[in-house]
C-alpha cells in the first residue's frame, strides 16, 4: 500500500463543502465530489481510488453527463463547465495531440468529433494520456458503431480512467 499522503491528510481535515470543491476538478461531477467528500477520512490513496470508483459507478446518467461536460473536445482548450485545474489537466492529457505535426489527422479528428456529437449529443470522451492523434481517431471511429447505451457506458469508463489519473496527479503520485 502507498504510505499515507500529506495532501490526502489535509483534504480529510477540510469542511465537506471545501473538500468537494477541491476534488471536483478530478471528475467534474458535483454529486461525485460531494459523495466522495462525505466518505472521508481516507488513510491511504488506494482507499480514495476505490471509493471514487464506487461513487462514480453508482451515479445516475445525469451526473455522468455533468462530468463529461467538464472536458474540452479532443484537440481543443475549452469546455462547457470546467474548472481552471480541470482545463490544465486536460491540456496535459491531450499534449500528444497539441504537439502533433499531422495536420490531416487533426482535421480528420475535428470532423469525426462533429460526427460523434451529431450521433450521441455530447463530446467524444477518451482517456487521451499517452495516445497519439491517429490512435484517438481510430478509437473514435470504432466507437461510432456503438449504440447510444453502449457508448454511454464506454464514455463513463473513460471518465473513470481519467478520474483515476487525475486523483493520482492531485495527490502528487504522478506527473
Amino acid at each position: 500500500m502507498t504510505p499515507p499522503n500529506e495532501i490526502l491528510a489535509r483534504w480529510n481535515s477540510l469542511t465537506p463543502d471545501a473538500a468537494a470543491r477541491e476534488i471536483l476538478p478530478c471528475c467534474g461531477s458535483q454529486a461525485w465530489a460531494e459523495q466522495l467528500a462525505a466518505q472521508r477520512p481516507f488513510l491511504y490513496p488506494e482507499d480514495l481510488f476505490a471509493a471514487s470508483d464506487g461513487v462514480w459507478l453508482a451515479l445516475p446518467e445525469a451526473d455522468w453527463i455533468e462530468a463529461f461536460d467538464s472536458h474540452p473536445r479532443i484537440g481543443q482548450q475549452h469546455a462547457r463547465a470546467a474548472t481552471a485545474q480541470s482545463l490544465s489537466w486536460s491540456s496535459s492529457e491531450q499534449s500528444a495531440i497539441a504537439a502533433s505535426q499531422d495536420e490531416a489527422a487533426r482535421l480528420a479528428l475535428a470532423g469525426a468529433n462533429r460526427e460523434y456529437e451529431a450521433k450521441f449529443g455530447r463530446i467524444f470522451l477518451i482517456c487521451a494520456s499517452g495516445r497519439s492523434t491517429s490512435e484517438i481517431l481510430a478509437m473514435l471511429r470504432a466507437r461510432m458503431g456503438n449504440t447510444p447505451e453502449q457508448e454511454l457506458v464506454e464514455a463513463a469508463e473513460q471518465q473513470r480512467q481519467i478520474t483515476q489519473l487525475r486523483l493520482r496527479r492531485w495527490l502528487g503520485l504522478s506527473s
